[in-house]
Protein backbone atom coordinates (compact mmCIF):
# COMPACT_ATOMS: atom_id res chain seq x y z
CA UNK A 1 0.00 0.00 0.00
CA UNK A 2 0.99 3.69 -0.52
CA UNK A 3 1.83 4.58 3.04
CA UNK A 4 2.20 8.05 2.51
CA UNK A 5 -1.71 8.32 1.33
CA UNK A 6 -4.31 10.10 3.23
CA UNK A 7 -7.52 8.70 3.52
CA UNK A 8 -10.22 11.60 3.66
CA UNK A 9 -13.48 11.51 3.43
CA UNK A 10 -13.45 14.21 1.06
CA UNK A 11 -11.01 14.12 -1.81
CA UNK A 12 -8.66 17.50 -2.95
CA UNK A 13 -10.73 17.13 -6.25
CA UNK A 14 -14.30 17.92 -4.30
CA UNK A 15 -12.91 20.56 -2.04
CA UNK A 16 -11.02 22.38 -5.06
CA UNK A 17 -14.30 22.22 -7.63
CA UNK A 18 -16.35 23.77 -4.42
CA UNK A 19 -13.98 26.59 -3.54
CA UNK A 20 -14.12 27.80 -7.46
CA UNK A 21 -17.94 28.31 -6.87
CA UNK A 22 -17.75 29.13 -2.78
CA UNK A 23 -17.82 33.00 -1.44
CA UNK A 24 -14.37 34.62 -0.57
CA UNK A 25 -14.59 33.69 2.95
CA UNK A 26 -15.86 29.82 2.38
CA UNK A 27 -13.28 29.42 -0.15
CA UNK A 28 -10.53 31.00 2.11
CA UNK A 29 -11.49 28.46 4.64
CA UNK A 30 -11.17 25.42 2.32
CA UNK A 31 -7.97 26.24 0.65
CA UNK A 32 -6.35 26.46 4.32
CA UNK A 33 -8.15 22.35 4.80
CA UNK A 34 -6.35 21.58 1.53
CA UNK A 35 -3.29 23.09 3.09
CA UNK A 36 -3.41 20.93 6.14
CA UNK A 37 -4.28 17.88 4.07
CA UNK A 38 -0.87 18.61 2.07
CA UNK A 39 1.15 19.13 5.07
CA UNK A 40 0.10 16.00 6.51
CA UNK A 41 0.71 13.82 3.30
CA UNK A 42 4.10 15.53 3.29
CA UNK A 43 4.91 14.91 6.88
CA UNK A 44 3.91 11.32 6.69
CA UNK A 45 6.20 10.93 3.17
CA UNK A 46 9.11 12.18 5.47
CA UNK A 47 8.53 9.89 8.25
CA UNK A 48 7.54 7.21 6.00
CA UNK A 49 11.38 7.77 4.16
CA UNK A 50 12.89 7.72 7.60
CA UNK A 51 11.46 4.46 8.83
CA UNK A 52 10.32 2.66 6.06
CA UNK A 53 7.64 0.43 5.55
CA UNK A 54 4.72 0.50 8.50
CA UNK A 55 4.61 -3.50 9.59
CA UNK A 56 2.97 -3.09 12.95
CA UNK A 57 -0.18 -0.29 13.14
CA UNK A 58 -0.85 -0.53 16.96
CA UNK A 59 -0.27 -2.22 19.83
CA UNK A 60 -2.54 -4.80 20.76
CA UNK A 61 -5.30 -4.63 23.72
CA UNK A 62 -4.64 -6.85 26.42
CA UNK A 63 -8.45 -7.89 26.57
CA UNK A 64 -10.70 -9.28 23.44
CA UNK A 65 -13.93 -8.80 23.05
CA UNK A 66 -14.61 -5.04 23.98
CA UNK A 67 -13.13 -1.87 22.48
CA UNK A 68 -10.62 -0.15 23.55
CA UNK A 69 -11.43 3.67 22.84
CA UNK A 70 -9.73 6.81 23.72
CA UNK A 71 -10.57 10.51 22.82
CA UNK A 72 -7.99 13.13 22.49
CA UNK A 73 -8.61 17.04 22.32
CA UNK A 74 -6.34 18.76 19.88
CA UNK A 75 -7.91 21.81 20.78
CA UNK A 76 -8.07 23.27 17.23
CA UNK A 77 -4.02 22.56 16.32
CA UNK A 78 -2.02 20.54 13.44
CA UNK A 79 -0.31 18.96 16.05
CA UNK A 80 -0.84 15.15 14.92
CA UNK A 81 0.69 13.55 18.10
CA UNK A 82 -2.50 12.75 20.40
CA UNK A 83 -2.92 16.26 22.54
CA UNK A 84 -5.08 16.37 26.09
CA UNK A 85 -7.08 12.65 26.66
CA UNK A 86 -10.49 13.66 27.63
CA UNK A 87 -12.45 10.16 27.97
CA UNK A 88 -10.91 6.96 27.68
CA UNK A 89 -12.75 3.38 27.78
CA UNK A 90 -15.22 3.14 30.44
CA UNK A 91 -15.23 7.01 31.34
CA UNK A 92 -18.57 8.52 31.69
CA UNK A 93 -19.36 10.85 29.01
CA UNK A 94 -17.94 14.34 28.69
CA UNK A 95 -19.20 17.79 28.80
CA UNK A 96 -17.73 17.95 24.88
CA UNK A 97 -20.44 16.55 22.10
CA UNK A 98 -17.97 15.45 20.29
CA UNK A 99 -15.90 13.37 22.32
CA UNK A 100 -18.94 11.93 22.87
CA UNK A 101 -20.02 11.25 19.42
CA UNK A 102 -16.52 9.78 18.55
CA UNK A 103 -16.55 7.53 21.80
CA UNK A 104 -20.16 6.58 20.85
CA UNK A 105 -19.88 5.72 17.51
CA UNK A 106 -16.73 4.18 17.86
CA UNK A 107 -18.32 1.71 19.63
CA UNK A 108 -20.92 1.19 17.43
CA UNK A 109 -18.86 0.68 14.58
CA UNK A 110 -17.05 -2.08 16.59
CA UNK A 111 -20.32 -3.54 17.84
CA UNK A 112 -21.11 -3.72 14.29
CA UNK A 113 -17.92 -5.78 13.05
CA UNK A 114 -17.84 -7.55 16.37
CA UNK A 115 -21.43 -9.48 15.82
CA UNK A 116 -21.49 -9.59 12.48
CA UNK A 117 -18.56 -10.60 11.11
CA UNK A 118 -16.81 -11.67 15.15
CA UNK A 119 -14.09 -9.37 13.93
CA UNK A 120 -12.19 -7.95 17.21
CA UNK A 121 -11.68 -4.43 16.47
CA UNK A 122 -9.64 -2.91 13.22
CA UNK A 123 -7.31 -6.02 13.31
CA UNK A 124 -9.31 -8.41 14.68
CA UNK A 125 -7.14 -8.89 17.74
CA UNK A 126 -8.44 -5.95 19.86
CA UNK A 127 -6.57 -2.81 18.51
CA UNK A 128 -6.58 0.17 20.51
CA UNK A 129 -8.66 3.00 18.43
CA UNK A 130 -7.91 6.92 18.97
CA UNK A 131 -9.81 9.82 17.94
CA UNK A 132 -8.78 13.23 18.03
CA UNK A 133 -11.23 15.42 17.69
CA UNK A 134 -11.00 19.38 16.83
CA UNK A 135 -8.83 19.04 14.85
CA UNK A 136 -7.34 22.24 12.78
CA UNK A 137 -9.02 25.62 12.84
CA UNK A 138 -12.83 25.22 10.19
CA UNK A 139 -11.04 21.89 8.54
CA UNK A 140 -13.35 20.33 6.40
CA UNK A 141 -12.53 16.97 6.79
CA UNK A 142 -12.19 13.61 8.42
CA UNK A 143 -9.36 10.60 8.21
CA UNK A 144 -7.72 8.20 8.95
CA UNK A 145 -3.90 7.71 9.56
CA UNK A 146 -2.92 4.03 9.12
CA UNK A 147 -1.58 4.22 12.31
CA UNK A 148 -4.59 3.28 14.46
CA UNK A 149 -5.95 7.16 14.70
CA UNK A 150 -8.97 9.13 13.18
CA UNK A 151 -8.70 12.80 13.09
CA UNK A 152 -12.19 15.00 13.14
CA UNK A 153 -12.43 18.57 12.05
CA UNK A 154 -15.13 20.17 13.21
CA UNK A 155 -16.12 21.08 9.66
CA UNK A 156 -16.26 24.94 8.14
CA UNK A 157 -17.58 26.00 4.63
CA UNK A 158 -18.78 22.23 3.35
CA UNK A 159 -19.02 19.89 6.58
CA UNK A 160 -20.47 20.39 10.14
CA UNK A 161 -18.72 18.34 13.02
CA UNK A 162 -17.47 15.19 11.77
CA UNK A 163 -17.63 13.32 14.78
CA UNK A 164 -21.67 13.26 14.03
CA UNK A 165 -21.55 10.99 10.73
CA UNK A 166 -21.43 7.16 11.63
CA UNK A 167 -21.26 6.35 8.53
CA UNK A 168 -18.19 8.21 8.19
CA UNK A 169 -16.24 7.41 10.89
CA UNK A 170 -17.36 3.36 9.76
CA UNK A 171 -16.23 4.45 6.41
CA UNK A 172 -12.38 5.70 7.75
CA UNK A 173 -11.82 2.95 10.36
CA UNK A 174 -12.76 0.25 7.43
CA UNK A 175 -9.70 1.79 5.99
CA UNK A 176 -7.82 -0.26 8.68
CA UNK A 177 -9.33 -3.37 7.69
CA UNK A 178 -8.67 -2.66 4.11
CA UNK A 179 -5.38 -1.87 5.18
CA UNK A 180 -4.88 -5.33 7.37
CA UNK A 181 -6.16 -7.68 5.61
CA UNK A 182 -6.22 -6.76 1.67
CA UNK A 183 -3.24 -3.27 1.87
CA UNK A 184 -5.36 -2.58 -1.27
CA UNK A 185 -3.15 0.06 -3.24
CA UNK A 186 -3.90 3.39 -2.93
CA UNK A 187 -4.11 4.59 -6.68
CA UNK A 188 -6.44 3.49 -9.70
CA UNK A 189 -8.83 0.50 -9.74
CA UNK A 190 -7.30 -0.67 -6.01
CA UNK A 191 -7.70 2.49 -4.73
CA UNK A 192 -11.07 3.31 -5.94
CA UNK A 193 -11.96 -0.50 -4.08
CA UNK A 194 -9.91 0.70 -1.37
CA UNK A 195 -12.51 3.55 -0.92
CA UNK A 196 -15.65 1.40 -1.70
CA UNK A 197 -14.96 -0.94 0.35
CA UNK A 198 -15.04 2.11 3.06
CA UNK A 199 -18.35 3.39 1.95
CA UNK A 200 -19.94 0.09 1.84
CA UNK A 201 -19.25 -0.81 5.58
CA UNK A 202 -19.46 2.68 6.67
CA UNK A 203 -22.82 2.22 4.98
CA UNK A 204 -23.82 -1.21 6.59
CA UNK A 205 -22.16 0.18 10.16
CA UNK A 206 -25.66 2.45 9.63
CA UNK A 207 -28.06 0.02 8.67
CA UNK A 208 -27.44 -2.23 11.59
CA UNK A 209 -27.64 0.86 14.09
CA UNK A 210 -31.35 1.93 12.55
CA UNK A 211 -31.98 -2.02 11.62
CA UNK A 212 -32.67 -1.01 8.50
CA UNK A 213 -33.27 -3.59 5.24
CA UNK A 214 -31.31 -2.48 2.33
CA UNK A 215 -34.56 -1.24 0.76
CA UNK A 216 -35.14 0.91 3.72
CA UNK A 217 -31.77 2.57 3.71
CA UNK A 218 -31.05 5.96 1.96
CA UNK A 219 -27.42 4.53 0.35
CA UNK A 220 -25.92 8.12 1.08
CA UNK A 221 -22.44 8.17 2.55
CA UNK A 222 -22.20 11.73 5.41
CA UNK A 223 -26.01 13.26 5.01
CA UNK A 224 -25.39 13.88 8.93
CA UNK A 225 -22.35 15.88 8.73
CA UNK A 226 -22.70 18.13 5.22
CA UNK A 227 -23.08 21.57 5.44
CA UNK A 228 -25.52 23.94 2.61
CA UNK A 229 -22.66 23.70 -0.10
CA UNK A 230 -22.89 19.76 -0.61
CA UNK A 231 -26.18 18.98 0.67
CA UNK A 232 -27.71 16.25 0.98
CA UNK A 233 -24.76 13.89 1.05
CA UNK A 234 -20.78 13.59 -0.37
CA UNK A 235 -21.70 10.31 -2.23
CA UNK A 236 -25.00 8.59 -3.09
CA UNK A 237 -24.46 4.44 -3.79
CA UNK A 238 -27.74 4.50 -5.11
CA UNK A 239 -27.17 7.09 -8.03
CA UNK A 240 -23.39 7.90 -8.10
CA UNK A 241 -23.03 11.62 -9.47
CA UNK A 242 -26.20 12.51 -7.83
CA UNK A 243 -25.05 13.36 -4.06
CA UNK A 244 -24.69 17.16 -4.81
CA UNK A 245 -23.91 19.61 -7.35
CA UNK A 246 -20.38 18.85 -7.81
CA UNK A 247 -20.49 14.95 -7.71
CA UNK A 248 -18.73 13.25 -9.98
CA UNK A 249 -18.68 9.89 -9.31
CA UNK A 250 -19.78 7.76 -12.79
CA UNK A 251 -22.06 4.69 -12.33
CA UNK A 252 -20.42 2.28 -14.37
CA UNK A 253 -17.63 1.52 -16.22
CA UNK A 254 -18.76 3.23 -19.65
CA UNK A 255 -18.39 6.69 -18.10
CA UNK A 256 -14.86 5.71 -16.09
CA UNK A 257 -12.68 8.95 -15.42
CA UNK A 258 -8.82 8.55 -16.54
CA UNK A 259 -7.12 10.96 -14.40
CA UNK A 260 -4.10 11.37 -12.36
CA UNK A 261 -5.99 13.40 -10.05
CA UNK A 262 -7.21 12.14 -6.53
CA UNK A 263 -4.42 9.13 -6.97
CA UNK A 264 -5.73 8.38 -10.57
CA UNK A 265 -9.18 8.98 -8.95
CA UNK A 266 -9.66 7.25 -6.26
CA UNK A 267 -12.53 8.79 -4.91
CA UNK A 268 -14.28 9.62 -8.10
CA UNK A 269 -14.00 5.56 -9.75
CA UNK A 270 -15.19 3.88 -6.44
CA UNK A 271 -18.89 4.85 -7.41
CA UNK A 272 -18.54 2.28 -9.76
CA UNK A 273 -18.07 -0.80 -7.08
CA UNK A 274 -20.69 1.26 -4.91
CA UNK A 275 -23.37 0.84 -6.96
CA UNK A 276 -22.36 -2.72 -8.17
CA UNK A 277 -23.16 -3.48 -4.20
CA UNK A 278 -25.82 -1.25 -3.99
CA UNK A 279 -27.71 -3.33 -6.72
CA UNK A 280 -26.53 -6.96 -4.61
CA UNK A 281 -28.27 -5.59 -2.04
CA UNK A 282 -31.82 -4.52 -3.23
CA UNK A 283 -32.21 -7.83 -4.82
CA UNK A 284 -31.65 -9.83 -2.21
CA UNK A 285 -34.38 -9.70 0.83
CA UNK A 286 -34.18 -8.40 3.97
CA UNK A 287 -30.72 -6.21 5.78
CA UNK A 288 -27.91 -5.88 3.62
CA UNK A 289 -25.17 -7.14 5.79
CA UNK A 290 -26.74 -10.47 5.83
CA UNK A 291 -26.05 -11.45 2.25
CA UNK A 292 -24.50 -9.26 0.57
CA UNK A 293 -22.23 -7.88 3.40
CA UNK A 294 -20.78 -10.72 4.23
CA UNK A 295 -19.69 -11.48 0.54
CA UNK A 296 -18.32 -7.95 0.19
CA UNK A 297 -16.11 -9.74 3.69
CA UNK A 298 -15.46 -12.93 2.30
CA UNK A 299 -14.02 -11.26 -0.75
CA UNK A 300 -11.94 -8.72 1.35
CA UNK A 301 -10.22 -10.96 3.59
CA UNK A 302 -10.06 -13.37 0.91
CA UNK A 303 -6.23 -14.14 0.61
CA UNK A 304 -6.83 -13.89 -3.44
CA UNK A 305 -7.81 -10.21 -3.13
CA UNK A 306 -4.19 -8.62 -4.43
CA UNK A 307 -2.79 -5.03 -3.53
CA UNK A 308 -3.15 -3.97 -7.46
CA UNK A 309 -7.00 -5.77 -7.42
CA UNK A 310 -8.81 -4.18 -10.65
CA UNK A 311 -12.45 -4.27 -10.50
CA UNK A 312 -13.01 -7.50 -12.75
CA UNK A 313 -10.45 -9.30 -10.21
CA UNK A 314 -12.44 -8.09 -7.25
CA UNK A 315 -15.95 -8.41 -8.81
CA UNK A 316 -14.57 -12.24 -9.83
CA UNK A 317 -13.61 -12.92 -6.06
CA UNK A 318 -17.17 -11.87 -4.99
CA UNK A 319 -18.62 -14.32 -7.39
CA UNK A 320 -17.01 -16.88 -6.32
CA UNK A 321 -17.27 -16.21 -2.35
CA UNK A 322 -20.90 -16.22 -3.19
CA UNK A 323 -21.22 -19.84 -4.84
CA UNK A 324 -19.11 -20.62 -1.89
CA UNK A 325 -20.97 -19.60 0.76
CA UNK A 326 -24.56 -19.66 -0.49
CA UNK A 327 -23.98 -22.40 -3.81
CA UNK A 328 -23.46 -21.70 -7.35
CA UNK A 329 -27.18 -21.45 -8.32
CA UNK A 330 -28.47 -19.30 -5.90
CA UNK A 331 -30.32 -16.19 -5.65
CA UNK A 332 -27.40 -14.68 -3.86
CA UNK A 333 -24.91 -15.33 -6.65
CA UNK A 334 -27.15 -14.37 -9.15
CA UNK A 335 -27.57 -11.35 -7.29
CA UNK A 336 -23.72 -10.82 -7.68
CA UNK A 337 -23.69 -11.50 -11.25
CA UNK A 338 -26.56 -8.90 -11.88
CA UNK A 339 -24.66 -6.47 -9.28
CA UNK A 340 -21.57 -6.26 -11.70
CA UNK A 341 -23.35 -6.75 -15.30
CA UNK A 342 -25.60 -3.72 -14.10
CA UNK A 343 -22.04 -1.18 -13.90
CA UNK A 344 -20.39 -2.99 -16.61
CA UNK A 345 -17.90 -4.97 -15.37
CA UNK A 346 -16.86 -8.26 -16.80
CA UNK A 347 -15.95 -10.65 -14.23
CA UNK A 348 -13.20 -12.65 -16.32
Amino acid sequence: MNHNSLHCILSPDILRAVARDASPEDSARILRTLEIDQSFRLARAEIAGRQGPVTQMAAVAEVGGVPHRTIYDQAHSQQTTPGKLVRAEGDPASADPSVNAAYDNFGLTYKFFQEVFSRDSIDGQGMPIRALVHYGNDYDNAFWDGQGSMFFGDGGAMLTDTTQGLDVIGHELTHGVTQIEANLTYSGQSGALNESMSDVFGSLVKQYHLGQTADQADWLIGADIVGPLLKPALRSMKAPGTAHAHDNQPADMGSYVKTMADNGGVHINSGIPNKAFYVVATSLDGPAWKAAGQIWYDALTNPRLKPNATFTSFAAITLNQARIRFGTTSSEADAVQAGWDAVKVPLH
